[in-house]
């Protein structure tokens, strides 16, 4: 719990410092609702979920062309608790990143919020043999919400309600791991630190219109992940990328490449199965490597963006997955050409790596 207490010590600060062109707000969120039963053997870990969420965000006002390019978006770190209310799940703790973005004369909030959590109980062979969703203490994070929001109704306090969907999964770092999802009611409250009739939309202009030459992407991926196999090892996989992408406009990019997949986790499962189920006919020296094709999209915010891309495997002689892949996350940019990222690679809903990459742009 350590991480939490540094996560949560920072976040105010990184908040509240803020410049003259931004404001600051606060919301706090209760929310209950359901597992979301994405595999038949997971029902015994259904249950009614509730929590509470806090926001500490930095509204936005134009300062810079993407605020205003993005009407005026809320960034800023949340602290989440949501009890799972079953007895195999427990309890997480979860602490991040989030980013508002607002529509319909800014009713409509759209949050996206990334972090890590803690799971009070997480798989054990002896004492909790029936938790497949998640094989250790620390997971990833992601919640997604639509609330309706009216600030300002009483002086500077506001209300929000919508509905929340809430994921955690440790991307396969160790298995099992199926992961966990939920789907919840949202009510809150909200307070503004600054009076409405101080914050004026900053007058700098952008145009949509972007133009720019194709580029050339080359990115190199890694992390550590374990076979779908409990207890068969935790190695360090390779994953490399090439792949060109063509800016339409100022908000998005079309991608197209192929990546190189070399994960030796899989390399342990193929001796497994080659022993375990003659049946099969898998020979023990079956390549484990992958080659695959995608495309993608990404979304540029600032220096941050956000990727997600979908692919087909053409080389893959250990026939153990589904034939496509896909990929979702972040990129930031560190220079112009530079960036480093973090994905989750998935077969549908089943995760198999967490990616921490850096690459290059041409």
């Amino acid at each position: 719990m350590k991480i939490f207490k540094v996560i949560l010590l920072f976040v105010p600060i990184l908040i509240f410092s803020q410049n003259k062109q931004e404001t600051t707000a606060v919301d706090v969120n209760f929310f209950r609702g359901n597992v979301l039963l994405h595999s038949q053997d997971l029902g015994h870990l259904l249950g009614h979920p509730y929590g509470v969420m806090i926001n500490f965000m930095r509204q936005t006002h134009g300062a810079k062309e993407w605020q205003k390019a993005y009407n005026y978006p809320d960034y800023g770190g949340y602290f989440l608790y949501q009890d799972f209310n079953n007895a195999f799940l427990g309890k997480m703790y979860s602490a991040g990143l989030n980013y508002n973005f607002y529509f319909f004369n800014r009713t409509i909030q759209l949050k996206v919020a990334e972090g890590i959590a803690y799971a009070t109980n997480p798989y054990d062979k002896e004492t909790n043999s029936k938790n497949k969703s998640f094989g250790t203490n620390i997971t990833a994070n992601t919640n997604i919400s639509l609330l309706y929001k009216k600030d300002y109704l009483i002086e500077k306090f506001g209300v929000q309600a919508g509905i929340l969907f809430t994921h955690y999964s440790n991307g396969r770092i160790k298995s099992p791991n199926s992961g966990i999802n939920s789907y919840n009611i949202s009510l809150g409250v909200n307070y503004n630190f600054d009076d409405k009739n101080k914050i004026v939309a900053d007058s700098v202009k952008f145009d949509m219109k972007f133009t720019e030459p194709i580029k050339y992407n080359f990115v190199f991926r890694s992390g550590v992940n374990e076979s779908a196999l409990i207890r068969s090892g935790q190695f360090a996989f390779y994953h490399l990328g090439a792949y060109a992408d063509k800016r339409i406009n100022r908000k998005s990019a079309l991608q197209f490449g192929a990546d190189l997949f070399i994960t030796p986790s899989l390399k342990e499962l193929i001796k497994f199965q080659s022993i375990a189920y003659p049946e099969k006919n898998i020979a023990a020296t079956t390549d484990y490597k992958r080659v695959g094709l995608f495309v993608g999209h990404e979304l540029f915010i600032n220096k941050l963006s956000i990727e997600t891309q979908i692919g087909l495997y053409v080389y893959k002689p250990f026939k153990n997955d589904i034939a496509m892949y896909n990929r979702v996350g972040a990129k930031y940019y560190i220079t112009k050409n530079i960036f480093s990222s973090f994905h989750i690679k998935t077969h549908l809903f089943l995760a198999e790596a967490l990616e921490f990459g850096v690459g290059y742009r041409l």
